[in-house]
C-alpha cells in the first residue's frame, strides 16, 4: 500500500535515565521493548508506561525499568513515542495461519484497507497466534508502533481479546459476535442462521425431505449458529432435524464425515463451509454420482473454488466487503468517541443457486 507521511508530534517527556538510551550507541532496531521488558520482567505496557507515563508505576518498577533500558542502550521506536497523543494513525489486524479462510477472507481485507485508507489510516497485518501469545502481540505492538487501534476476526467462546482491549481502554471491532453473555464492545457480523435457512427453505421447495448438516463440531460460534438456521427451517417445514454430522475444517475429513449421512439416504447436504461441501461433494463422486443430480449439496462461504467446480457449488455468500466498510467505520466511530454505546450490526446473506443444487433425483 502507499504510504501517507504524517506528522511526527514530540517526543514526550521521559523520566530520568530513560532518555540514557538516545545517545550515540542506542540500537536503531536491534532492541526492542519486548527484550526490555524481559530484561527488567515485567510486561510491554509496563515498559511503555515508564517511557511515556512514569507517574504510573511504582518507585522500584520504575527503576527497574530504567536500568534495563540504559543497559541495553534501547531508544525508543518513533512510532511509540506517539502513543501519548494516538497518533500513529494505524489500526491493526491480525492474520490467521495460511487456511481456507484466508481466501474468503480476501475481499474483507481490500474493503477494510480501502476504507482505512481514506480515513487516512494504515491497516498494519500481524501474524496472529494464539491464548497468551497473541495478547503479547497486541500488546508489543501498542508498546512499539502506538497502533491506535484493532480490527479482530475469527470470535470465538471464551475469546479473551475483547475483554483484554476493553479493559485498557483500547479502541478495536470485531468481524463476528462474542459468543458469549458477557457481549463487549462494537462488532459486524453475517447472519449465518438466516443463510442456512435459505438453502434448506430452496431445497424444500425443490421437494428434498431428507436434508442433512455437516457442520463443525458444537461449540463453534459461528458453526452453531448456521446449525441452528438449518435446524430451525427444517421445523419449519414439518421435517425432522435428524440427519447431522461434525468434522474439523478439512476437505478429506468432511469426506469420511458425511458418509454415514449419504447411507442413510439424505438426498440434500447443507454444509457450514465450502471445504466441508467440497468433502461432500467428493464424497458423491466417489460414489458415482453427480452432486445437484443423485445428492444436492450446498456449502458456505461462497469461495473462489465454488463457481470453478463442474458442477458448480451452490453457496451462500458472505457480504465481506460490505462487512469489511462497517467493521472500519465502526472502529472509527469508536475512536472519534470512546463513550459512545456499543453498535452491533448483523448483515444478511445471500444463497448464490448453482448446478449443485437440485430436485430429489428419481
Amino acid at each position: 500500500m502507499p504510504s501517507r507521511s504524517t506528522p511526527t508530534p514530540p517526543a514526550p517527556r521521559q523520566g530520568p535515565g530513560a532518555g540514557a538510551s538516545s545517545g550515540a550507541g542506542a540500537g536503531t532496531g536491534s532492541v526492542t521493548m519486548a527484550m526490555v521488558a524481559r530484561r527488567a520482567g515485567v510486561s510491554t505496557q509496563t515498559v511503555s508506561n515508564a517511557l511515556n507515563t512514569p507517574e504510573l508505576l511504582r518507585p522500584e518498577t520504575l527503576e527497574r525499568v530504567r536500568r534495563a533500558v540504559d543497559e541495553m542502550g534501547y531508544r525508543p521506536h518513533r512510532a511509540a513515542r506517539s502513543l501519548r497523543t494516538r497518533a500513529s494513525r494505524l489500526i491493526g489486524f491480525g492474520i490467521e495461519p495460511a487456511g481456507p479462510g484466508n481466501l474468503v477472507l480476501d475481499r474483507f481485507l481490500h474493503a477494510l484497507s480501502e476504507t482505512a485508507d481514506a480515513a487516512g489510516y494504515r491497516l498494519l497485518l500481524f501474524a496472529a497466534g494464539s491464548g497468551q501469545r497473541e495478547l503479547a502481540a497486541y500488546e508489543e505492538l501498542l508498546g512499539e508502533h502506538g497502533v491506535d487501534a484493532f480490527v479482530l476476526s475469527n470470535t470465538a467462546h471464551g475469546d479473551p481479546r475483547q475483554r483484554w482491549l476493553d479493559e485498557r481502554g483500547i479502541p478495536f471491532v470485531a468481524f463476528g459476535r462474542m459468543w458469549s453473555e458477557h457481549d463487549v464492545g462494537d462488532w459486524v457480523d453475517v447472519d449465518g442462521a438466516a443463510g442456512t435457512e435459505a438453502a434448506v427453505n430452496r431445497l424444500a421447495a425443490e421437494g428434498h425431505r431428507r436434508i442433512g448438516f455437516l457442520g463443525w463440531p458444537p461449540g463453534s460460534g459461528s458453526g452453531d449458529d448456521r446449525a441452528e438456521g438449518w435446524r430451525r427451517a427444517l421445523l419449519a417445514h414439518g421435517l425432522e432435524p435428524g440427519h447431522r454430522a461434525d468434522c474439523l475444517d478439512d476437505v478429506g475429513a468432511a469426506a469420511r464425515a458425511v458418509q454415514p449421512l449419504l447411507d442413510a439416504g439424505v438426498t440434500a447436504v447443507v454444509a457450514a463451509s465450502d471445504t466441508l461441501a467440497l468433502g461432500c461433494y467428493r464424497a458423491v463422486v466417489n460414489a458415482g454420482g453427480t452432486p445437484g443430480r443423485e445428492v444436492s449439496v450446498v456449502g458456505f462461504d461462497d469461495s473462489p473454488a465454488a463457481s470453478f467446480l463442474s458442477p458448480g457449488l451452490s453457496s451462500v455468500a458472505q457480504p465481506l466487503s460490505d462487512v469489511g466498510r462497517e467493521a472500519m467505520r465502526l472502529v472509527l466511530a469508536r475512536m472519534s468517541d470512546p463513550a459512545k454505546p456499543p453498535e452491533r450490526v448483523l448483515l444478511p446473506p445471500a444463497l448464490v443457486v448453482r448446478a449443485s443444487l437440485g430436485p430429489p433425483f428419481g
